[in-house]
């Protein structure tokens, strides 16, 4: 397996000092460059960009593991105690979880934690973990 590169990824936002406070300050993600146009941010080493939008309205949502997950979404794939770090942090900090943070497929092949939270923005992020990272494309 080749080695894991950082992805980019430019996603709409309505207020930029907004996004600071919730990926800056909230998620713990370090600010790159930015303009009066958008922000760039490291999300664990990721490239995610903040660019001044207007709101798309979208919401869509489909079935899996019993729950309505939000689509679209992105995220990242965390080391387990990273994960639990991270979900504390949201509670602690009164977020609102569109599926709160629990154990998918549990016992079958690609079980995983994972939690969904909207941003101030109402993009749709997930973050997941593994405790056998062996697993996370495993059939």
């Amino acid at each position: 397996m080749t080695a894991v590169t950082p992805f980019h990824l430019a996603f709409p936002v309505t207020d930029l000092d907004e996004a600071r406070r919730f990926y800056g300050e909230l998620m713990g993600c370090p600010e790159g460059r930015s303009s009066d146009e958008w922000i760039d941010f490291s999300l664990f080493g990721h490239q995610i960009v903040a660019h001044l939008a207007p709101d798309t309205g979208r919401a869509h949502h489909n079935p899996v593991d019993g729950h309505a997950v939000p689509v679209p979404h992105f995220g990242v794939v965390l080391p387990w105690a990273d994960w639990e770090a991270l979900a504390a942090r949201l509670k602690e900090a009164g977020v609102k979880f569109e599926i709160e943070p629990y154990i998918r497929f549990k016992g079958k092949v690609g079980e995983q934690g994972t939690m969904f939270f909207l941003d101030p923005f109402g993009n749709a992020l997930e973050f997941k973990t593994f405790k056998d990272m062996d697993q996370l494309f495993a059939k």
